[in-house]
């Protein structure tokens, strides 16, 4: 294994500073340097990957991790990512025996610790998840990276007035940094222009920097909206969503194709004809489009005594792909559901229920709050006829908008450009319009409308068709201190309200190609 000489240092430590900055295309032509000429250096593979991970190139950074771990069998750091990969892909046993080797190596390391922290998080235990964080950050204080999963955890966990206080930290050590600034507009709500006019000024020092012009654009999106600056607040989040759609690959004819497959491939007759599931009741599913209400109502759900929440997880699309045998790198594709649709729908179940097992609790029952499922809903009917699916339906346009000015992690690419946005919320109203003729009462449906303007009937009702006693605490979700690692987060600490209904409205003007692409296809905007 190569030793690094003092230039090829240097370059390496450019390349992590450019990291941590967000500045992928620096980090990345770093290790291309340094590998041209060192090719068996394990800190410069490790470096590829984690620029890798970041650019959500998971085949690259698993490749990349492996090689340095070829080079290096004892690096504890490169353990500790594969870890995190696998967690995040379902591979709960693979990451548990990358976390025993990492735990063997170096148990104390900051960097392990803090990864470790991560790969919990994942796997739903959010506060053992934050005492991991809160460890690593006594061990080696100052490191924003650290303090920043240590904020994240915090709001995860409802301690936001916590979470304030290190991402102002972070800002203080490192006020060009662009994620803190937006995890700070995120948990507090703005009270004058002050950070705004902060963020404006740091957007300056960013061109070409998509990555980091979008959190600070649609940061400055949500304080102008505290602010009740309408103007100011659309401008911001456009410019952000603009950012943000230069960063992604988005295939809309691809995704036209597939749920054209979905609505022709799964009918009622082809449920009659499946062989039967797994008849486990535990799994209680939570779906729609993101920020229609799903954290909500999950919220109301496992506030009950008998239902545990575990949490938005990736392990049904996942059990779906090990069931059909389908190798694919993309998520989603029609390929693999004409294979899911001929699989042995017992396999599917019976591996979700495995491999959702460290994450679903102690409980009779558990909540899978991963909104996209609803892609996945003939199969889960399938593989799970026992299971309970809730969908929540939002006004159009307040779906679209409220999704259109949220900066996903990973997800939902369809949603920073007015028009595709519209577009994809088409093609879902056809596809469950679709899923209601052909399995009529086989899943529930509350309108978000409904629920935020009265609760207390709609949550009732809800809990009755679960098959669940009523218990009032289920009307004081706000006050559960279970982890919530969504964009909802801190939404959800606070009791249901109707603030975001109708919100579009004072953008009326602007939206306009959102409204008028879905009216045209008889979509109403409420």
């Amino acid at each position: 294994m190569t030793e690094p000489d003092q230039l090829t240092a240097q370059r390496l430590q450019e390349g992590f500073d450019a990291l941590n900055r967000g500045q992928l295309d620096i980090a990345a032509n770093a290790c291309q340097q340094v590998l041209a000429e060192h090719p068996d250096m394990a800190a410069a593979h490790f470096l590829v990957g984690l620029v890798a991970v970041e650019g959500d190139e998971r085949r690259v950074a698993h490749r990349a991790f492996k090689s340095v771990l070829k080079l290096d069998a004892n690096h504890a750091a490169a353990w500790a990512q594969l870890a995190r990969l696998n967690a995040s892909e379902g591979r709960i046993a693979l990451a548990e025996d990358a976390l025993k080797e990492v735990r063997r190596i170096k148990p104390t390391d900051p960097a392990v610790l803090d990864l470790t922290g991560t790969v919990l998080n994942q796997l739903g235990e959010y506060e053992t998840a934050k005492a991991f964080f809160a460890a690593v950050n006594r061990a080696a204080p100052g490191q924003t990276p650290y303090m920043m999963n240590l904020a994240n955890a915090l709001v995860f966990n409802g301690d936001i007035d916590d979470a304030v206080e290190v991402f102002r930290e972070v800002i203080r050590i490192d006020p060009r940094s662009a994620q803190p600034h937006w995890g700070l507009a995120n948990a507090v709500k703005a009270t004058d222009t002050q950070h705004i006019a902060q963020m404006r000024a740091l957007v300056t020092k960013y061109p070409g920097n998509d990555r980091a012009q979008s959190f600070l654009y649609y940061a400055i999106g949500k304080e102008c909206e505290d602010l009740e600056d309408w103007t100011g607040a659309f401008e911001a989040f456009s410019a952000g969503a603009a950012s943000r759609r230069r960063t992604v690959e988005f295939d809309e004819a691809e995704e036209d194709a597939l749920f054209g497959l979905i609505r022709e491939r799964f009918t009622a007759d082809w449920l009659a004809g499946c062989a039967p599931g797994d008849p486990d009741p535990s799994p209680i599913f939570v779906l729609g489009q993101p920020r229609t209400g799903t954290t909500l109502i999950e919220r109301v759900i496992t506030s009950h005594s008998l239902v545990h929440s575990a949490g938005e997880l990736q392990q049904f699309g996942l059990a779906t792909r090990r069931g059909s045998q389908y190798v694919d790198r993309k998520r989603f594709s029609p390929g693999l559901f004409e294979a899911a649709a001929t699989s042995d729908p017992a396999k599917i179940g019976a591996l979700y229920l495995q491999t959702t097992a460290r994450m679903r609790g102690t409980t009779p029952y558990f909540v899978d709050k991963l909104p996209v499922n609803y892609l996945h809903l003939p199969l889960i009917l399938a593989a799970l006829p026992n299971a309970k699916i809730v969908h929540l339906v939002r006004g159009a346009m307040d779906a679209c908008f409220s999704s259109f000015k949220q900066l996903f992690a990973d997800a939902y690419l369809h949603s920073y450009e007015q028009r595709e946005m519209a577009r994809h919320h088409i093609r879902y109203r056809e596809l469950m319009a679709h899923f209601r003729e052909a399995f009529p009462g086989r899943f529930i449906e509350i309108h978000y409308e409904d629920a935020a303007r009265d609760l207390e009937p709609h949550a009732r009702a809800l809990i009755s068709q679960l098959g669940l006693e009523w218990e009032d605490r289920c009307l004081n979700f706000h006050e559960s201190d279970s982890g919530v690692a969504t964009a909802s987060a801190v939404q959800v600490r606070q009791p249901a309200h109707t603030r975001s209904i109708g919100r579009w409205r004072r953008y009326a003007e602007q939206l306009t190609p959102m409204h008028d692409t879905l009216t045209a296809a008889g979509i109403p905007a409420e």
